[in-house]
């Protein structure tokens, strides 16, 4: 078994104590005039000793306390060392300090009870108040130390309690950080998505249709919507890009669209797919003096019914698009948005998907349920149906966005 290297530290300790000791020994310096062991070479043996363990008293604690209360022992038989004494403090300090928590907790209620035993042994024997200096000098070099270790070492376990702490509240903090960026990133790409894909589809499909028809008036209309698209396109992409440069906060904020603004919405829609023979309708069966719904489900619904006419224009077959608005008992609010389903014969513009993932994620952060497929049509076509029920009494999980 390789025993574990000595901390240079005590290495230093441990050569300065020997080296002090060594120096009072040469003077002849001692703690006791007459003892037992009468050469004065034989102080030297536990001065080296005591030494020795000074220099494991932080790799082997226990073993250096086992071994240095021998060597302090052997000590009084001898003419004693000042330093051995003092060593042996250090090495009951260090015990608490490095050794193991049921050490820390033993050593200080051991050296209190040999402590008190001492006391009462000696006043028992010899009968007078010196014996009360024999206590005290007990106390001295093995009970006030291990307090000492004690205190230092709580003291240290709660600081690295603290620190501990501070860095699982700093990684939490970091995650909590990772994790509201990528809700706002989430939130800023659907916003970005519902505001600009409807006016990209219709300058696409207009622009195919204009190339790909050599006729003067569908040219001149489909240029006029094209351009139409582009700038709205362009103000929404103006205004955000304006918000998000802002750091001021000196810009007052864009009101959020709400659903009062389907009547717009549809007609736009109805503009720009007239040339793909796409008819667009809105039924609201709500009831006009009903309880206002709140700001997050009315943006919510503007985006489905937003991104469910985009994908009419790109993908839906020529016939009726109707947008229909409802309550249910509980207050939730109901949208449904179906289109003929089929091959469009007119040009078409590339779908990437992330509409419908961006609607999911409206309806599930309003704790609601949402529906997208096919479904069969009375004329034995086919339909495609959007539908999400919206609560209107759950808390807001997304932050109003400041940005239409």
């Amino acid at each position: 078994m390789t025993l574990p290297r000595p901390h240079r530290d005590d290495l230093l300790i441990a050569a300065g104590g020997l080296a002090i000791g060594l120096l009072l020994w040469y003077f002849g310096l001692h703690t006791q005039t007459d003892r037992l062991i009468h050469p004065r070479w034989a102080t030297l043996v536990p001065l080296v000793v005591m030494a020795a363990m000074e220099a494991l008293r932080r790799t082997l604690p226990q073993t250096a306390l086992a071994v240095g209360t021998l060597a302090l022992v052997a000590d009084q038989f001898t003419y004693g060392s000042l330093v051995t004494a003092l060593m042996f403090t250090d090495v009951v300090y260090a015990a608490v300090v490095y050794g193991s928590p049921a050490s820390a907790r033993r050593i200080p209620w051991s050296t209190g009870l040999i402590t008190i035993g001492a006391t009462t042994g000696f006043l028992v024997w010899w009968q007078n108040a010196a014996a009360l200096l024999v206590g005290l000098i007990t106390a001295m070099v093995s009970f006030l130390p291990a307090v000492t270790g004690a205190i230092v070492r709580n003291h240290r376990e709660a600081a690295e309690a603290a620190r501990l702490r501070a860095e699982q509240t700093a990684l939490l903090a970091e995650m909590d950080r990772a994790q509201a960026v990528g809700a706002e990133r989430a939130r800023m790409a659907r916003e970005l998505h519902d505001m600009v894909a409807n006016h990209l589809s219709a300058i696409a499909i207009h622009s195919t249709a204009a190339l790909s028809l050599d006729d003067e008036a569908t040219t001149r209309q489909a240029l006029t919507v094209i351009r139409e698209n582009s700038v709205e396109g362009l103000a929404e992409m103006r205004r955000l890009i304006g918000l998000l440069r802002d750091s001021s906060g000196d810009a007052e904020p864009a009101a959020a669209p709400t659903l009062a603004g389907l009547e717009a919405l549809v007609a736009q829609a109805r503009t720009n797919g007239r040339s793909s023979g796409l008819v667009f309708t809105l039924e609201d069966a709500r009831d006009e003096d009903g309880p206002r719904l709140p700001a997050p489900v009315e943006l919510a619904a503007y985006r489905i019914v937003q991104e469910s006419l985009t994908n009419a224009l790109k993908h839906a077959a020529p016939g009726e698009v109707r947008v229909e608005l409802g309550r249910r008992r509980d207050g939730s609010l109901t949208v449904e948005v179906t289109s003929p389903f089929g091959g469009q014969p007119g040009p078409r513009a590339p779908g990437s998907g992330a509409g419908l993932v961006g609607m999911r994620e409206r309806v599930a952060l309003l704790d609601g349920t949402f529906e997208a497929g096919p479904l069969p049509a009375g004329d034995g076509g086919k339909m495609w149906r959007v539908r999400a029920v919206l609560p209107v009494g759950t808390k807001d999980k997304e932050p109003q966005a400041w940005y239409g």
